[in-house]
């Protein structure tokens, strides 16, 4: 070890994806960059800031394959960006690249966070998470669906505000109605619900609705979901969840 030159991977969040939310030090981290490996759909948002970069994008259920390629690059010397959305922490690259860092002794891992979808939809709808919250995602592909049922229970007999990732995809377009049922059978179905829609982007959209209807919703992997605890209300259309202390 004593004889190994050092080298850095650095793992970036990027956020929503656009130039307004990044942070700088990913910004900094992919000026800097060599190489930038990401998913194909996060490559394509970054291509238009950084048209001069050596982009390898690859596509979804390529996660180990990415980390590899990016670690292999970093200990050839590269200086070398993998991206994640949002924060990489969080769903994110961060620790499938720590898992396999230690195949690399040469190569020092950096995690830089980004904003996340929780706060950056959060934001478009008000302050929904102002108290104790959940993140549950609903994909199924690494998490068996009995587990994702059992934390969606339990986060609604703890009275906490729910916030679901992946509600939907091509191949689990009823999971969130799935989810909603579940929900109902502890919540009451007035309980307040957001929606947060391409964060970011060009088509963002929000809209505010109850657990009720929720299951009759549209959604996408690129819809946020939140469910408030027995405190939320709306105000003035934002979607408030009380900080739950008494305040002086």
């Amino acid at each position: 070890m004593k004889n190994l030159k050092m080298t850095k991977l650095t793992v970036a969040g990027i956020g929503p994806g656009n130039t307004e939310t990044m942070t700088i030090a990913c910004r900094a981290a992919l000026t800097e960059a060599d190489v930038i490996i990401g998913y194909t759909g996060y490559i394509e948002l970054l291509r238009p800031i950084f048209p001069d970069k050596d982009f390898r994008p690859m596509p979804m259920k390529t996660e180990t394959a990415r980390c590899r390629e990016s670690l292999a690059l970093a200990a050839e010397g590269k200086q070398v960006c993998l991206v994640s959305g949002g924060d990489p922490g969080v769903y994110g690259m961060a620790s499938l690249v720590l898992e396999l860092a230690p195949e690399y002794p040469a190569v020092v891992v950096e995690i830089l966070p980004g904003v996340t979808a929780a706060s950056s939809g959060a934001a478009l709808l008000g302050a929904p998470l102002g108290h104790d919250f959940a993140v549950i995602s609903l994909s199924d592909l690494l998490t068996p669906w009995e587990l994702i049922t059992k934390r969606l229970r339990q986060a609604a007999a703890g009275d906490f505000v729910i916030c679901i990732y992946n509600p939907a995809s091509h191949k689990r377009r009823d999971y969130l109605q799935k989810a909603a049922m579940i929900l109902l059978e502890t919540l009451p179905p007035e309980r307040v619900c957001g929606l947060a829609h391409n964060i970011g982007r060009e088509e963002e959209s929000i809209q505010i609705t109850t657990l009720g209807t929720l299951g009759e919703i549209e959604t996408d992997m690129f819809t946020t979901v939140f469910i408030g605890n027995s405190k939320t209300s709306v105000i003035n259309g934002k979607i408030v969840t009380p900080r739950g202390y008494n305040q002086a």
